[in-house]
Parts: structure tokens; sequence; C-alpha cells
């Protein structure tokens, strides 16, 4: 078996992490001129540049991006499969998620999480839409798009919007269409998407990129088009969005996992109108090569189990 240099391997692994020499010669406590002699120790090794240098910063070059998720990879199982002969249970997992889904859903079910499996220690790390799958980012992902074939994915998720407003506001739009003379019991008539755009409609840009582009696509959804007289309000963010409508400013579009608390389900109310289904899903994702780890299997069975406890998917 022919390796590279075994003890320069972690001290790559840390350089190409914290993006510095310094800091990686700071976390292993050696000097920071040890670092550098690993490291081209390493380099005349494998024959290539692995890193750049300008000044103080470090980057990574395409060689050593390559190289850094197979072996940060391997280094990762060597400590789990160590840990668990000594019989330290303890798994350390960074998990990639978008802002709305940790907030919403995620965050509030982590102390059942610790309850259940106090051995993961599970570090949060906020990502966009499309987080870029690697192990320098995470060791495991939410994700809307399977992006890469080196990933095995689980569906927990797939969107669908409908329309909310706050009770308040529902009271409002009840005695604005005449509704309010009959028993909220037999009060669950389909409001037509001309009367909803009687009421002011706040959008979320970031869901499909353009202005309005949610309701517009709501409304084309059956065959009808976002009358020109409605008066929308703008927001970046489904967040921003619902908490306007939670402080009755209008009917908002959001998904079952906003509304995933006891306390939201109190405070809005859906509206009997149809549902959208975006076509977006969401998935657990983690690195095929390391599907054997008990600690991202534990949080995979767990996430699913509360996926289907929760309403978001079937068994």
């Amino acid at each position: 078996m022919k390796l590279p240099p075994l003890k320069a391997l972690p001290v790559f692994e840390a350089v190409a992490r914290l993006n510095s020499f310094s800091l990686a010669a700071e976390e292993l406590a050696i000097t920071q001129s040890a670092v550098s002699h690993q490291i081209k120790q390493l380099e005349t090794y494998l024959g290539e540049q692995l890193f750049w240098r300008s000044g103080r910063a470090v980057t990574l070059t395409d060689d050593g991006r390559q190289y850094f998720d197979a072996i940060g990879s391997a280094l990762l199982q060597i400590e789990r499969a160590s840990e668990q002969l000594l019989g330290h249970e303890e798994s350390r997992l960074r998990l990639s998620v978008f802002s709305s889904f940790a907030v919403r859903w995620l965050v509030p079910r982590l102390p059942e999480l610790q309850r259940l499996h106090p051995q993961i220690d599970l570090a949060l790390e906020m990502s966009t839409e499309n987080p870029a799958l690697s192990d320098r980012v995470a060791d495991c992902f939410i994700a809307i798009h399977q992006s890469s074939r080196a990933y095995s994915y689980e569906l927990l998720y797939e969107e669908r919007l409908f329309p909310v407003c706050s009770q308040d506001y529902w009271q409002r739009i009840r005695r604005e269409l005449g509704r309010d003379d009959r028993p909220e019991a037999v009060d669950e008539a389909p409001l037509s998407p001309e009367e909803v755009a009687r009421f002011p409609l706040l959008s979320t840009y970031s869901i499909y990129d353009k202005a309005a582009g949610d309701w517009e696509a709501w409304y084309r959804d059956v065959n009808r088009a976002l009358p020109a007289s409605t008066r929308i309000q703008h927001f970046s963010h489904m967040l921003l969005a619902l908490e306007a409508a939670r402080y009755h400013q209008g009917v908002a579009l959001t998904n079952d996992y906003m509304l995933s608390t006891r306390k939201d389900s109190e405070e809005f109310v859906r509206l009997p109108c149809h549902a959208l289904v975006t076509g977006d899903k969401f998935y657990f994702a983690w690195k095929t090569s390391r599907r054997r780890e008990r600690g991202i299997q534990t949080l995979r069975r767990w996430l699913v189990d509360e996926a289907i406890r929760g309403g978001l998917r079937g068994e």
C-alpha cells in the first residue's frame, strides 16, 4: 500500500478547513513553520500545488479542493471508527440548513433530539437555497436539489404554498365579504381568487426570484391572472412576510413547515383556498461514502420520523 506522508494529512485538513496556516498551527499546537513544512512535503509527494498563497491569505487550488473532499471525509471516518471502538459515543455533526426551515421547524424540535439522542452534538450552519455539498461546508445538509451523485438523499417534504392570515385579520375578511353573519363552523366555503385579491397580499421575493412571483404562480395554478389592482407588499424572505401576516397586515403565502408548532396554528388561519405545489422537494443529504457513520444515520432516522409525525411527509 503506497500512502502519502500520513503526518501531513491532518495538517492539510486543518489548513484547508481554516484557510490559514497560523490558525492551523494554533489548533494543532505546532509551529507555523512546521505547518508549512508538512504542506510542502505533501505537495512534493503529490506533485501538485494544493494552495494559492497571497500574503496571509490561503485558498485551495482546484486540485487541493478535490483532494480535501476525499481526505477530509477519510479522516472523519477514521476518527468516527476509532471513537466507536474506544466507546466514545458522541457524534459531532454539522448540519447545513435553510434559515426558514431551521427557525420554524428544526430548532423547536431540537430538545426532543437531545432527549432521545444525547450523544449527538449538532451544530447548525445557515445555508443558501443551493448549498455546495461538501465536507468543507458541513457533514450533512437539508437540500432542495439532488445536485451531487456523491450524496444520498432522503425526502422530507414536498412543498406547497397556501394563503394564511392572522385570526384578527380573518375576522375582517369575514366582515368585508359578508360572512360574519354565518357561524364559523359552516364558514368553510372556498374563497375565490378574486375575493382574496380584495385584500393586501404579502409577497415573498425569494420564492420565485421576482416581485409578486409567488402570488402570480398561485393565481396561474387556477388559470387566473393576478388582478392589476391588487395591493401587494413585498418582502425578501418568507419569515418576514409571515411576521407581517401575524401582525394583521394582509394575506401571505406560506408552507407547512412554517406553521409547524401549536402556537403558530393558534395565531394563524389558513384560508379556505387551493394550495400550490411548487415542485421544490426538501431532502436530508449525506455523503454516500459516509453512509455507515452512526451519527448521520441516527440523525436521518430522527428527521424522517419527525417529518412523518408532523405531517410533512407520509409514512
